[in-house]
């Protein structure tokens, strides 16, 4: 089943009751309880340990697993009554409003926390108003969250406007949604119209976005376990090692990679693993000065060799005659 980063919050908040309630209670239960698999609780209880009741790190929730059982070794000291420090109190009114007006709440979302916001502001006195001073304004992934998750409730087919930094261009396409998901940044999968294939596309990506009056109908297709990543390249493909610049750091950020390690101009030293490492050739194209592949040997040679063609294909057209455009 699909999920979003409200519906994990909201899980993990009743994950921390039930946990509370039930001291070495089995994975496997719990994650059965929750409808859930053992891999997604195990992937929520990485994250609680970094949360707790103060905002300096102090009071953090002390729970670990080893794998058959659940243990919470604080409950008590983090049950103790709250007290919020101005800072803290300003803080979560600011992201409280904020939270608010994300476009993908649900509703009874929304009112359950405008509630909870105005019982804050009243214990939070003076600080409070200096709350009310401040304000935090997301992206436009927001919207483009709206309107994908109404698409996915409604059933109906999009059209997007994408741009692929690999490609450096923008393509207009018809997709039929299947599942929002978050891995770092937040995604939508969906049958691609155009490419009749599964794709994933980055919201942030998304340069345009209209709802169709057409249902959406993907093919029954089997959901990826995304536990371990979005990409994940077999331990036995080819490693390839790319030098970029400063303008060509985005390859660490599109391309599943091992390491990326700074280099003294600005750029990164990438190395990653492919199946077909003679696919990274058109990569090398597109980086031009900004990057070159160093290994392996025969790659790097079959790259610079494209570059000359494409080179000389390019000096090889003939000049405009005299009624020619410039």
């Amino acid at each position: 089943m699909a999920t979003n980063a409200i519906d994990q919050t909201r899980r993990m908040l009743s994950l921390v009751t039930y946990l509370r309630e039930r001291p070495g209670a089995h994975v496997d239960d719990v994650a059965r309880a929750f409808g859930i698999t053992q891999d997604e609780l195990i992937s929520d209880l990485d994250v609680l340990p970094m949360c707790g009741t103060s905002f300096r790190g102090g009071d953090l929730l002390d729970i670990d697993t080893d794998g058959e059982r659940i243990w919470w070794h604080n409950p008590d000291d983090v049950a103790e009554p709250l007290r919020l420090a101005a800072d803290e109190a300003t803080a979560l009114l600011v992201a409280a409003r904020a939270v608010s007006t994300l476009p993908g709440l649900r509703e009874g979302d929304r009112q359950a926390l405008l509630r909870a916001t105005a019982k804050l502001e009243a214990a939070a006195g003076e600080a409070a108003g200096a709350s009310s001073r401040l304000s935090v304004t997301f992206e436009s992934e927001g919207g483009v969250f709206a309107d994908v998750d109404r698409a996915i409730s409604e059933r109906r087919r999009l059209w997007l406007r994408y741009y692929s930094p690999a490609r450096d261009e923008l393509t207009e396409r018809e997709v039929d949604p299947i599942r929002l998901f978050a891995v770092g940044h937040t995604y939508v999968e969906a049958w691609c119209r155009l490419s009749e294939a599964r794709r994933t596309f980055r919201l942030d990506r998304v340069a345009e976005i209209k709802l169709l009056d057409e249902p959406s109908a993907p093919p029954e297709i089997e959901l990826r376990d995304l536990s371990e990543g979005l990409v994940q390249p077999a331990a036995e493909d080819p490693e390839v090692v790319v030098e970029v610049g400063p303008g060509g750091r985005w390859v660490a950020e599109y391309y599943p990679h091992d390491s990326a390690e700074e280099l003294a101009d600005g750029g990164l030293r990438v190395t990653l693993r492919t199946p077909d490492p003679t696919s990274l050739r058109r990569l090398a194209l597109r980086l031009g000065r900004d990057g070159r592949i160093v290994s392996p040997v025969g790659l790097a040679v079959s790259a610079r060799e494209a570059a000359r063609d494409a080179l000389a294909a390019y000096e090889s057209e003939p000049a405009e005659g005299p009624d020619g455009l410039a």
